[in-house]
């Protein structure tokens, strides 16, 4: 007896197979191995994310001190936090997220993991996922850009009183943190950069204390500034041959007083790319 199947078994073939009976029970097989595979190496992304971070989230976690207690703030899948715990870097964890489904994604990676004795996942707004009992002493951030990163951790002020560092990631405008750090008393005590995916991240590793910065400080960076790696280098090149194009753009047009002075600031960015660079 001859059977048609149309669409075999959820499109695992893209054509319509004739079998006979005797190929039913081969091709069930077929079926359960290619179900049992599919689903092994959805785990195995799950264990390696957990296990094994993206260069980005890796130097973070570098920068954690060990056994800390730590605050992942904006914590997507969990995926710090759970790498945290896995490799003895953090004793406990909380991943703060204020978005539905990453917070749902965090809740059942951790459970995937078996990590929750180890980290709590909470659903709040920025630093709001930090309760005093808690006794939070490291703060990450990571994957935001500078000025919004400023915000959060301006909002909730109070949630930092036992948090001795703070390790943050901007994806742009690091120099809106460095402000920050100033205003309210924490110096840095390291800066990283890095290349990833076609793009530049820094990370900025604060503790609190007093600071100040020179405005090519706050711009480039110090410990940035000293160390002059290649992908510093090449960050500030791109930068500079942006607003060059931008000043070329304006040069003879009729400036408003708003225009002008972003024109005085663009010049004053220039000039001191140029210093760093050269020097």
């Amino acid at each position: 007896m001859v059977l048609l199947i149309g669409w075999h078994l959820s499109k695992v073939l893209l054509s319509p197979l004739i079998i006979n009976k005797s190929n039913i029970s081969e091709l069930i097989k077929i079926k359960i191995t290619t179900s049992f595979q599919s689903l092994s190496k959805r785990k195995g992304r799950i264990s390696l994310n957990a296990q094994r971070l993206s260069e980005r989230l890796s130097r973070v976690a570098h920068y954690v001190p060990k056994a800390s207690i730590v605050a992942d703030i904006g914590s997507d899948h969990a995926y710090l936090p759970c790498y945290l715990i896995h490799n003895n870097l953090a004793s406990k964890a909380i991943a703060g997220e204020v978005a539905k489904g990453p917070y749902d994604s965090a809740l059942a990676h951790v459970r995937e993991e078996q990590l929750e004795e180890y980290i709590s996942v909470r659903f709040a707004n920025g630093l709001k996922a930090i309760e005093n009992e808690d006794s939070v002493d490291t703060v990450t951030i990571a994957g935001m850009g500078g000025p919004l990163i400023a915000t959060i951790l301006n909002n909730d002020l109070d949630r930092l009183a036992t948090v001795k560092r703070l390790i943050l990631q901007p994806n742009i405008h690091a120099k809106a943190i460095r402000d920050w750090a100033i205003t309210n008393e924490w110096k840095l005590i390291a800066e990283d950069i890095l290349r990833e995916d076609n793009k530049i991240y820094e990370i900025l590793v604060l503790e609190k204390g007093e600071m100040s910065l020179t405005q090519s400080q706050l711009l480039l960076g110090p410990f940035l500034m000293e160390s002059k790696k290649e992908v510093f280098l090449s960050k500030w090149q791109k930068e500079s041959q942006e607003w060059t194009r931008i000043l070329e753009a304006i040069q003879d047009a009729e400036l408003s007083q708003e225009v002008k002075m972003k024109k005085e600031e663009l010049e004053m960015k220039l000039q001191i790319v140029k210093e760093a660079i050269s020097t």
